[in-house]
């Protein structure tokens, strides 16, 4: 069985909906990867594929999480999910449209038509159905000759989704009773090792996989061998009871939750089914010692109560959704352009599943754990959370708020020991301190650190919240960090050490130009913060010291038609992406033209994938290249650097959820995938007011 789950890379035209609509002459975009159920670092599936059949589903890490779809129409059957060993016949797919929170493939099977929808419904504005781990599938079966036929779907999930390798024991079972008129089958590990594993690539292997279907209508579930699939081919049904060998490992025999529904079409009206898709993980997150529930538990009383809700809302989130989907993309589209829709459209779920929405310690409010995906591994990473902090900033101040907290109560700890701020708190899912920058004897190393960086994002993000929500209630409670931060950026800001920023794999560097722009818009920041809580001496203070700086920066890096990479190194370049927040927070303290000589520095130097992350290699981070493209003044310069990012994503060979850092030149994925730092695409939204304005004040404050 293992052998046959290999596959060709057959080419396809597809169309996405936010190309659709404006002009059929613009080229199809081929995501480098197709989000399917996408609910958090655990639960989150993809295609890396350019046809729904050409392969099996995969976990972000491509480890194979295997769902097999089948249609059989008037006794023939087709897959149109999964390779040629869930059946020799595949149906042809036609369409594929990506949305922000739904995925839409279209296929044709003889003489009806199937459109297979996988949403996650992701709503910024409820927290508590944001939180909720359901995705659903609905399957809409229409006769394209307006003749009836006999229509039968056919759906599995296999062992693989509740084990990190596929050795592990499963067991599987069914609830007594039906779920808002819904049957479910679940499966999980037989060992249910709760949050005993930490690290970077790995899977889930505690909690329990949910699948269900209606039971209204002839409509079944089994839970059994893969080889349930040939029965289905064959025209047979799902086996009367389930299979009872159990324990047994995930790959002996392969046992699959098997759904099939059936969906007669006659020449009037289409069919739909819905299979519904949920994870529950009992806990999610280690803090401090402490296990975190997810905050659906507390939102809803439990698992079973919050599949109840999802499922009675499902026709009313799922009408949000679209309204939502459509408003965002035409929002994006009027800012940035069509290709920059796309990468919005790319981007959306692919964020929320790089983290977890849980309950604080406290269980008072929603924390947003991040996990730094095919890195290291790291949870709550500082220098992640900006990036990715843009995203929350328009969408949810409020887990904006909860992606800070964790680091702000660890750093009170008698665990840190420094007087600037942590990068990280631990290694997913286990946030007990720490882990970046630590010898072989676990002690916390100097040389490992990021001062400057993880001070200037801290204050520069619960800036974005504050001025997002109008409230200084967070930065108020942290406010003895806050300022602490603040009086080492003062003190170690304008002319950095030699130590790390962001970009860590570029090594050490000592006077870095980008990272003193970080730390002088971070002082102004700090000095709005000030003048929000009521500090008008301090908010003065700050904000002339941070003029001073952006004063002597200009002197100290500029290199005649462009600005250095570092204040002792001539003939050098980097991206300034840091300056971008002295427009979005409206801070006042760089002279316009330092960006307008850069933006121009920018457009005569990027290659055919876009602009270099500085001159010392070829590579480029994408969230930081959307950075630079807010500095431009003009949508014509904006989209010259954004079409090239989308070219990336639409071209390159490498198919994994969009990465973040990539060569410019060959468009080949140098490292990461699926990390929330995406979420850096979404910040030219935070430029234009009205939209920032719009979309913050429709978030729900109030857990």
């Amino acid at each position: 069985m293992k052998s046959c789950r290999s596959c060709g890379r057959v080419m396809l035209a597809m169309m996405v909906l936010c190309g659709a609509a404006h002009g059929a002459a613009m080229e199809a975009f081929r995501p480098p990867a197709v989000p399917l159920v996408t609910m958090d670092p655990y639960a989150s599936v993809w295609s890396f594929s350019d046809r729904l059949y050409d392969s099996w589903p995969v976990h972000w890490t491509g480890a194979v999480q295997a769902m097999a779809g089948m249609i059989r129409v008037d006794g023939r059957a087709y897959r149109f999910m999964g390779p040629d060993a869930v059946c020799p016949t595949a149906a042809e797919q036609t369409h594929l449209e990506l949305h922000p929170t739904a995925t839409h493939y279209t296929f044709q099977t003889g003489p009806v038509e199937l459109q297979v929808q996988f949403t996650t419904p992701m709503l910024p504005d409820d927290v508590d159905r944001l939180s909720a781990p359901v995705t659903f599938m609905v399957c809409r079966v229409t006769s394209t000759d307006q003749s009836p036929h006999k229509v039968d779907l056919y759906f599995d999930a296999s062992g693989e989704w509740v084990v990190n390798e596929p050795k592990q024991q499963i067991v599987w079972r069914r609830l007594k009773e039906p779920v808002a008129g819904t049957q479910f089958a679940l499966m999980g590990s037989a060992q249910q090792p709760i949050l005993e594993k930490a690290g970077d690539n790995l899977r889930i292997d505690w909690g329990y996989l949910y699948v269900g279907v209606p039971t209204e209508g002839d409509h079944r579930l089994a839970v059994t061998s893969h080889n349930v699939r040939e029965r289905f081919v064959r025209g047979e049904g799902l086996p009367e009871s389930d299979d009872a060998r159990m324990p047994r490992p995930a790959d002996d025999d392969w046992p699959v939750i098997a759904a099939t529904l059936s969906l007669d079409v006659d020449a009037a009206r289409p069919r739909t089914g819905v299979i519904t898709v949920a994870y529950d993980d009992i806990f999610s997150i280690e803090f401090l010692g402490q296990k975190l529930r997810p905050w659906y538990a507390r939102a809803y009383g439990g698992f079973v109560p919050m599949l109840t809700a999802c499922i009675r809302s499902r026709d009313e989130a799922l009408h949000a959704g679209r309204a939502f989907d459509a408003r965002l993309l035409e929002d994006a589209r009027r800012i940035g352009g069509e290709e920059y829709a796309r990468l919005v459209a790319l981007s959306y779920r692919h964020v929320w599943a790089g983290g977890k929405i849980v309950e604080s310690p406290d269980g008072r409010e929603p924390w947003f754990f991040h996990k730094e995906c095919f890195s290291n591994g790291c949870m709550a990473t500082v220098d992640v959370s900006y990036p990715a902090s843009p995203f929350l900033a328009l969408f949810n101040p409020m887990l904006l708020e909860g992606m800070c907290a964790p680091i702000f109560e660890y750093a009170r700890t008698d665990d840190w020991p420094y007087d600037f701020a942590p990068h990280d708190v631990g290694t997913y899912p286990k946030g007990n301190g720490q882990a970046y920058g630590r010898d072989r004897n676990g002690q916390l190393r100097m040389q490992g650190q990021m001062p400057v960086e993880e001070c200037g994002n801290m204050i520069l993000m619960v800036a974005a919240g504050a001025k997002a929500s109008g409230r200084t209630d967070f930065a108020r409670r942290y406010w003895d960090l806050l300022s602490r931060w603040a009086e080492y950026l003062l003190d170690k800001g304008l002319d950095p050490e030699n130590q790390l920023c962001t970009d860590d794999f570029t090594g050490h560097l000592a006077h870095n130009c980008n990272l003193s722009i970080k730390a002088i818009n971070a002082l102004g920041a700090y000095a709005m913060l000030c003048d929000r809580v009521g500090k008008p001496d301090e908010a003065k203070r700050f904000r002339s010291a941070a003029k001073d700086m952006a004063q002597q920066w200009e002197t100290m890096a500029d290199d005649g038609d462009h600005y250095r990479l570092a204040f002792d190194k001539p003939g050098t370049w980097s991206m300034k992406y840091n300056l971008v927040w002295d427009r979005i927070l409206g801070l006042g303290l760089f002279d316009p033209k330092i960006a307008r000589k850069e933006v121009a520095w920018y457009l005569k130097t990027q290659n055919a994938y876009g602009l270099p992350l500085d001159n010392r290699a070829d590579f480029t981070k994408s969230d930081w290249l959307v950075w630079c493209a807010t500095l431009t003044e003009t949508r014509a310069d904006f989209e010259k650097l954004i079409v090239p990012l989308y070219r990336f994503a639409h071209e390159s060979p490498d198919r994994v959820p969009f990465s973040d850092w990539y060569f410019t030149s060959t468009a080949k994925v140098r490292g990461f995938r699926a990390r929330p730092v995406i979420g850096g695409v979404f910040l030219p939204l935070l430029a234009d007011e009205d939209v920032w304005k719009r979309y913050a004040t429709q978030a729900d404050g109030n857990p």
